[in-house]
């Protein structure tokens, strides 16, 4: 089958012309899950040839931006990484109290009725009901009634599917127990299905329907593949013990090995390890050799851009980088982590910011404005978060200023204006956010080697993590910084995954496996109750529907 025309980077005309309509059928039902979607146009006189059967299929997809990635809102990203040891928003100054929001994801002391939480698993599940509602208008009718093919019907069907079953993993990885609707309405107020029970439906509609969907290519970018579905199993599998109490390990390393040999496609040929640290983060990244799915943006032709700005960026950070786009001066490395990578390690520089900061157009130092402490002065990123200018020692979420934490520099966005050696680029604010690549493919399957081997790592396992690492050092530094069978340990891994990926949503899992998240500390977070490596269901929630169940200890 031809899927070049189903680009997502290409079909923003068509998809443009369709939004308007799609809206009104999905924008006052998918939310809640008992309500009518048909009640403003209806779907009869929709899906009548193959663009607007693509609309729809492609709706999820931009949905996503808002849960699944650091997009601004109050998504399962958040929910993933704030409550973590890598990454916070604490106080700085003036900005940053909102209500203690940032502080109570931070020390796990949120409650039921965080309106962070309940937006979370209301864009979630209407991120099911932008996936059910062309399933169920799909499936009731003939491919000739579409204007598409047998073959084409069935594509469009498993891909859709494949990516419910991606929001219901991530709707399980934040509230364990949740309902599962596959038709709109249907239960009018669903049941809560315990973890195991949604675990087995997540597998099972994998395993139904990888087959059928569209192997990964470039034509597929934004898209859920086989490949993602593949790695939708290896995520399954890497927490089925943390999940279901069942460990998967060897279904983890299979499933790993779909990818790793390429047998579920590429997107820029055959599927394979970057040769770099940049290639997977720059405006351009959709050239990747190892991406398997992301979530796609079209600045240029469609005015659809990544949302991270807004949670990373210093009020003045467009100067730093030559760009437009400010953010809210909001989420810094939690101190410490900087100094975990090696100043030899590329990552630490390439990915991170810290230090004085200069202008992008000019070289000249950045003067920090805005009225805020440091204003006047150069700004300068720090690896701590305390008042320095008047010389405290107190550091906390509380005691925070414009310029503390190093900060995010892992994507970047591009340049708008030039410099002495750079022209602007042609594909600003176009980047990409990974979903999966193949290095955390990687990770996970030399993880399931080490721990089918009792902790201990394999030496497959070491040569699947200096795989990864080799790019991040200079050839005369590597010697001197890759694994071994004995420096590969369990804790050694989970070290290294924070340096790996930093940033990308894994962490709170990867505590949760490690055993870490609730009795763990670091910076001022102390050890918490085990019942905090769920959320609760938002209190909001249960009010609309008695058949929810509240999670244990809340």
């Amino acid at each position: 089958m031809d899927f070049k025309l189903n680009n997502m980077k290409t079909l923003n005309k068509i998809y443009t012309s369709c939004l308007a309509a799609m809206l009104l059928i999905t924008a006052n039902g998918c939310t809640k899950l008992d309500e009518n979607l048909y009640d403003t146009i209806s779907s009869e006189n929709f899906y009548k040839n193959k663009n607007e059967i693509i609309s729809a299929v492609l709706r999820p997809y931009t949905h996503a931006n808002a849960w699944g990635t650091s997009s601004g809102q109050d998504g399962w990203w958040r929910l993933a990484e704030l409550s973590a040891d890598q990454l916070a928003w604490p106080t700085k100054g003036r900005h940053g109290e909102d209500g203690g929001k940032w502080k109570r994801l931070h020390y796990h002391t949120w409650t039921v009725d965080e309106g962070g939480i309940n937006s979370a698993w209301s864009l979630m599940y209407w991120g099911v009901g932008l996936c059910n509602v062309p399933i169920e208008n799909l499936e009731k009718r003939d491919a000739a009634q579409l204007g598409i093919t047998q073959q084409e019907k069935d594509a469009f069907l498993a891909e859709l599917k494949l990516f419910r079953a991606y929001h219901y993993l991530k709707l399980m990885d934040l509230f364990g127990n949740i309902p599962v609707v596959t038709v709109v309405g249907e239960p009018a107020r669903p049941s809560t299905l315990s973890r195991t029970e949604v675990f087995n439906f997540i597998e099972k509609e994998i395993k139904d329907n990888i087959d059928k969907a569209p192997k990964l290519s470039k034509a597929m970018l934004g898209r859920m593949s086989q490949a993602g579905g593949y790695a939708m199993l290896v995520e399954l599998y890497l927490n089925a013990q943390a999940w279901t109490g069942t460990a998967r390990w060897d279904d983890c390393i299979a499933a790993a090995d779909k990818l790793i040999t390429n047998q579920a496609g590429g997107m820029n040929g055959n599927m394979a390890l970057d040769p770099n640290i940049t290639d997977q983060f720059k405006p351009d990244n959709d050239l990747s050799k190892e991406t398997i799915f992301s979530v796609a943006y079209e600045f240029q032709r469609a005015n659809f851009q990544p949302g991270f700005p807004s949670d990373f960026y210093h009020f003045n950070q467009q100067f730093i980088y030559g760009g437009s786009r400010n953010g809210n001066d909001g989420i810094v490395v939690i101190p410490d982590n900087f100094t975990k990578y090696k100043d030899a390690d590329l990552r630490k520089r390439t990915w991170l910011l810290e230090g004085k900061m200069t202008r992008f157009d000019n070289g000249q130092p950045l003067i920090a404005t805005g009225g805020n402490e440091y204003d006047g002065k150069q700004l300068e990123f720090v690896d701590n978060i305390r008042k320095n200018k008047t010389g405290s020692t107190v550091s906390n979420m509380s005691e925070g200023e414009e310029n503390s934490g190093v900060r995010f520099n892992k994507y970047k966005l591009g340049n708008q204006v030039a410099n002495a050696t750079t022209q602007p680029s042609t594909v600003y604010n176009n980047t990409d956010w990974n979903i999966y690549r193949l290095t955390w493919i990687y990770f996970a399957k030399a993880e399931a080697l080490m721990r089918k081997n009792g902790g201990t790592a394999t030496a497959e396992a070491v040569q699947l993590i200096n795989d990864c690492k080799v790019r991040a050092f200079a050839t005369a530094d590597w010697p001197a910084n890759q694994y071994t069978v004995a420096s590969l340990t369990l804790d050694e891994l989970l070290v290294e995954r924070g340096r790996e990926f930093i940033f990308e949503g894994f962490r709170r899992d990867d505590l949760i496996r490690f055993g870490k998240f609730a009795t763990g500390s670091w910076w001022d977070h102390e050890p918490t109750n085990a019942n905090r490596q769920l959320y609760p269901i938002p209190q909001q929630q249960i009010a609309l529907n008695s058949n929810l169940k509240q999670n244990p200890g809340y």
